[in-house]
């Protein structure tokens, strides 16, 4: 995990999320990404585009069971 801040104008990544965070602006997005440097790359992006600061979190994707033909 860690959090993107974009609010001095250049994305600043830090190890995070925090425990001591005491609020949360709704919203989410999720985006599927190759790898962490994937994701690094597109919560900068939201961080700019947003003027907010981004959490990123991993979670995986339980397995589809396979079609039945």
């Amino acid at each position: 995990m860690f959090s993107v801040d974009a609010s001095s104008g250049t994305p600043l990544f830090t190890d995070g999320p925090f425990i001591e965070t005491k609020e949360h602006l709704c919203g989410f997005a999720v985006v599927d990404v190759a790898d962490d440097e994937a994701a690094r790359l597109w919560a900068g992006k939201f961080a700019v585009a947003c003027g907010w600061p981004q959490e990123v979190r991993r979670f995986l994707v339980p397995m589809q069971p396979p079609a039945i033909s």
